[in-house]
């Protein structure tokens, strides 16, 4: 039977470009990129497809959508951004951004080093990406003890006049006091860097270089220095673990299934070094049919996707061939080619191993940690359900709470609790909402929940049904009686009366355990036992509600203490104020700056320096 698409499939165009499947309710079903349009569209609607899971998919087209590119090279970078944007059911998807942290060495006269995320910029010369967090604090500390090289922000640095703990503890050099001279400073960060990039032999010779001259100047406490420094940094390389004794940039990257479940691993050496791996589990896995073309499939989706927005080291170590065309692909946009191949030396087989061993263990724990969460949810909604709450299923439940001091910044906070098959039970941040509260009495808690949960549930009142405003199966209310009727005077002005919902009023001193559930009608409130499951659910979802509320609110006060005192001197406007904020952290550390170093901001005179520094002083 012919496709109703394949007369649009004909005039496609012959070039690069980007191809999205719709179904008819308008759902991306699927994003892929081209280097032939016309030729990779047409390949879905041939007699034999490669698998039941693109058979099923085409069933489901309804529109095709093209959008051709330069490039290749183009096509994939905009197929990566939709994939992410839009998060379609039949792509292989990674959440693998942004994510990896790396070594910062700023270019400053006494350059900083420590972590850093996000986009890079020339102010500061980079080394990574890392694995994470920990490996980049070890890499760090490991710096600190061989060079000792300051860590503390240029707020702290520029205003200290005495060395702190670290440089006691030898493990910073003291720039911040004049204890080193500007000269060894910048030798240390520069065998730091040689240190980053793998260049060991080249660091311990340029040191020993150094003991020696010291020695032949009669500086011994200086050459004792450069000695300890030596013996560090063999005792590193002694103790470092997978060291390939080579100044070599590698990632090993392997698809591992098990029990039909996938883990692509990333594993990071630079320099030589070994500095772990990263899990990584695709979304939708479970509609791939576990074979080892689909690892090869997986796999290659993976070095696409993570390639085209992250550096690519020297070589990529795999455990299942690459696609050629994504290595072609890859060439175009690197301006050069990434060697990708399986593993043929002893060291390199070892680290592919070991990556294989370490995406076995992680899925085995994945699973058990499922196993052990969809058990643990199951008995706390069967305990709620059993303890007198007539609702057919909790899947679903959000929580309310209010935060103010005295009527003053009040932020409401919405937390969402969700209970699936997949993933078993647990806070959903990214649902998560807050809102400032505005135009009621300051300190009527009242008139803010009935605000709060308003603004949250128009949204189904006017579309029925939308992204922002789920109804949940449950509502729980942080407050008593006078709460949930406010609450409940909400949601009936939006027609939703028939919302379960439960306020969750504190006992006796507050203490945890005595808490009772308050209903919004004439049932008289419910006391659970403090050993009941679900009572320990209603006590973490509210707790939860509690945290993030007053994290709103102290965001709110801090912001608008701070403008109101820096913009109450004249000629501090926004731009000022914020360029002021951003060098020192906070108004109390401008407080206590020097006028010279306030007037280093930018935009600043010196005298209106003088006028922040009295401003603040008398305030």
């Amino acid at each position: 039977m012919t496709h109703p698409l394949q007369d649009q499939v004909r005039t496609l165009p012959e070039r690069p470009g980007v191809y999205r499947f719709l179904a008819e309710d308008g759902l991306v079903l699927y994003v892929g990129k081209a280097r032939n349009l016309k030729n990779r569209v047409s390949s879905y609607f041939a007699k034999n497809l490669s698998s039941p899971r693109i058979a099923l998919m085409v069933s489901k087209v309804a529109r095709l959508e093209v959008t051709p590119t330069p490039s290749e090279s183009e096509a994939l970078l905009l197929e990566n951004h939709l994939i992410k944007e839009l998060a379609p059911k039949y792509n292989i998807l990674f959440r693998d951004d942004k994510s990896y942290p790396y070594i910062r060495l700023t270019r400053e006269p006494w350059p900083m080093i420590g972590l850093h995320r996000g986009a890079l910029s020339n102010t500061a010369e980079y080394f990574g990406p890392y694995p994470n967090a920990w490996s980049v604090r070890q890499a760090v500390h490991l710096l600190q003890k061989i060079f000792r090289l300051r860590t503390c922000e240029a707020s702290v640095f520029n205003n200290r006049t005495r060395p702190c703990l670290l440089y006691q503890i030898k493990r910073c050099s003291g720039p911040c006091a004049g204890k080193i001279s500007a000269a060894d400073y910048a030798e240390d960060v520069k065998a730091a860097g040689l240190f980053l990039q793998g260049r060991h032999q080249e660091v311990t010779q340029r040191l020993t270089n150094l003991m020696t001259q010291a020695s032949e100047a009669l500086a011994f406490e200086q050459a004792a220095q450069f000695r300890d420094q030596i013996q560090a940094l063999h005792h590193a390389q002694d103790t470092q673990i997978m060291d390939s004794h080579q100044a070599e940039d590698v990632d090993i990257i392997v698809a591992v299934a098990q029990a039909g479940s996938l883990c692509v691993n990333l594993a990071m050496v630079r320099g030589g070094r070994h500095l772990g791996d990263r899990p990584q589990f695709p979304q939708n896995s479970h509609q791939l049919e576990l074979d080892k073309a689909t690892l090869s499939e997986v796999l290659s989706a993976f070095v696409e996707a993570h390639y085209a927005v992250h550096p690519a080291p020297g070589r990529v170590l795999v455990n299942v061939p690459v696609d050629d065309a994504v290595t072609e692909t890859l060439a175009g946009i690197l301006g050069r080619p990434l060697p990708m191949a399986l593993p043929h030396y002893a060291q390199h087989k070892a680290w592919v191993e070991l990556a294989v061993t370490n995406a076995g263990l992680a899925l085995t724990q994945r699973r058990q940690m499922q196993t052990l969460q969809g058990k643990r949810q199951s008995e706390l909604l069967r305990s709620l359900q059993q303890a007198g709450l007539a609702i057919e299923q909790l899947q679903r439940i959000e929580c309310f709470d209010i935060s103010h001091t005295q009527g003053e910044a009040a932020v409401a906070s919405c937390v969402v609790w969700i209970h699936d098959d997949k993933s078993g039970g647990g806070m959903r941040r990214s649902e998560y909402r807050r809102f400032n509260i505005t135009d009621i009495t300051p300190g009527d808690d009242y008139a803010a929940i009935h605000q709060a949960v308003y603004r949250r549930y128009k949204p189904i009142e006017q579309a029925g049904l939308s992204t922002e405003a789920t109804r949940p199966d449950l509502l729980l209310i942080d407050g008593g009686k006078g709460q949930v009727s406010k609450a409940f005077e909400a949601l009936s002005e939006l027609g939703l009366s028939d919302q379960p919902i439960v306020g969750v009023a504190k006992g006796l001193g507050r203490k945890p355990g005595l808490e009772s559930l308050v209903f919004s009608d004439e049932r008289e409130p419910l006391h659970l036992d403090p050993d009941n499951p679900g009572l320990h659910l209603v006590q973490e979802i509210r707790d939860e509600a509690h945290r993030f509320a007053l994290t709103g609110h102290r965001g709110r006060r801090q912001k608008a203490r701070i403008s109101s005192r820096l913009d109450d001197i004249p000629g501090i406007g926004p731009k000022r104020r914020k360029a002021l904020i951003s060098c020192f952290g906070s108004v109390s550390d401008i407080k206590v700056a020097s006028v010279d170093a306030i007037a280093n901001v930018p935009g600043m005179s010196p005298e209106l320096a003088q006028r922040v520094h009295e401003a603040l002083q008398d305030g």
